[in-house]
């Protein structure tokens, strides 16, 4: 297994063979979801969590020692309030990370794969139209999300040392360059 150490990057050609996944423990609706998906790839997940500032930097040391060689960031308020600081964090560990929200991806993150906040957003503003139009809250339908988008930061996976793949790059919303 190939260790990550602070401020080395992993070979270009190095694979992950452990992932940490940082989660707020007071809201860990992610983890089961995350572990099931570990389970089905096979390789071992590493459960880190945070839910207050400076618990953050504890989780990427405890990652980096225990092996982890990339980084999933669960989609939480607090984490998000704290973007700037994750994304500085996993560039200091050399973590490569994949986020929630395309804006942790525009900060200077690998790649973000989550919902569009602008999308949701503009649901919120749909039920509100809604409901001041006289239709009840509780006649409303459920709605789930309908658009997510892949960002991928180049400049990051440049910083890396990472190769990300022409299919992968194809398929994404955007490119930092």
């Amino acid at each position: 297994m190939c260790r990550v150490s602070l401020n080395t990057p992993p070979a270009p050609s190095t694979k992950a063979t452990k992932i940490a996944l940082l989660m707020n423990p007071e809201n860990a609706v992610d983890s089961q979801d995350a572990q099931n998906m570990m389970e089905r790839t096979g390789l071992p997940l590493l459960t880190l969590s945070a839910r207050v500032e400076t618990e953050l930097e504890r989780e990427f040391v405890s990652a980096s020692q225990h092996g982890a060689q990339a980084l999933l960031v669960s989609a939480d308020p607090f984490f998000n309030s704290r973007r700037a600081q994750l994304v500085a964090l996993a560039a200091r560990y050399a973590m490569p990370a994949a986020y929630p929200w395309s804006e942790y991806a525009r900060a200077g993150g690998l790649m973000s794969y989550g919902t569009s906040i602008p999308g949701a957003y503009r649901q919120i503003g749909q039920y509100v139209t809604r409901i001041l139009k006289g239709e009840k809250p509780a006649d409303l339908p459920v709605q789930q999300p309908t658009k997510f988008e892949l960002v991928i930061n180049l400049k990051t996976a440049k910083t890396l040392g990472l190769t990300v793949p022409q299919s992968l790059l194809a398929r994404a919303d955007e490119v930092i360059e």
